[in-house]
């Protein structure tokens, strides 16, 4: 293993623990859901590798990737002291595992890990509170919330909410209004078809009347035509008689 730092700038309490961003073979000794632990030759301390820092693709359990007995490159990417406890944390897709060779020599893949694994502390201990409500109290209605200057209700009323409508009543309303904008649209179309409907039986009764006034005048010509010859027949046979 390779020391990238020098001890001379390692804390107290992890002297005898492999150095920071070292790479070295190890075995793994035990396999959980989370990431899988490592001992390295020559360390009594197990450091772990969590499912994060397994492969480049997303994992799901470690045991898709590692078995226990199994030789993997690891690099060291945590060392931290939590109470009387040394955390060591590894990483295998840092490390190509074929031949050992650094794939973050900046260490920049590791830093940005380490910032996302960082979680937020509030440390004020200060409590934020948003208050929508003013603290005030009008003199005119007597509620509180608002000024008397944005007041708008008579004195002795109170402000209250309104209640919410479901979302079913709009609905309801625009099919109500639907089906009454389709009665009208027919009501329209059925009293358009009644008023042509009306027109041609006026237009047909006039023409029947104007045709049977017609074949009644043709008639009437007819007949006169025809009591004209029977008179001139009569003139003519009487003078016939006469002359005789």
């Amino acid at each position: 293993m390779s020391d990238r730092h020098g001890s001379a700038s390692e804390p107290a309490g992890l002297d005898g623990l492999p150095p920071l961003y070292s790479i070295a073979k190890g075995e793994v000794v035990s396999v959980q859901t989370y990431g899988a632990f490592v001992r390295l030759p020559g360390y009594k301390k197990e450091g772990l590798v969590h499912v994060s820092e397994m492969s480049a693709s997303r994992v799901e359990n470690a045991s898709e990737i590692v078995d226990v007995g199994e030789q993997v490159w690891i690099k060291v990417i945590g060392r931290e002291i939590q109470g009387d406890k040394v955390k060591l944390s590894f990483s295998m897709k840092a490390v190509n595992q074929g031949t050992g060779r650094d794939l973050d020599p900046n260490n920049v893949m590791a830093e940005q890990d380490a910032r996302r694994r960082k979680q937020f502390i509030d440390r004020t201990s200060n409590r934020i509170t948003l208050e929508a409500v003013l603290n005030t109290t009008c003199s005119k209605c007597g509620c509180k919330g608002h000024f008397t200057k944005d007041c708008f209700s008579a004195p002795g009323l109170q402000y209250a909410l309104l209640p919410e409508e479901d979302d079913e009543e709009p609905q309801q309303q625009q099919q109500q209004t639907s089906t009454v904008a389709l009665q009208q649209l027919s009501d329209k179309k059925k009293k358009k078809k009644k008023e042509k409907k009306m027109k041609k039986s006026k237009r047909e009764k006039k023409e029947s009347e104007s045709n049977s006034s017609s074949s009644s005048d043709s008639e009437c010509k007819t007949k006169r035509r025809r009591r004209d010859r029977t008179h001139d027949r009569e003139d003519k046979k009487e003078e016939e008689t006469q002359e005789t």
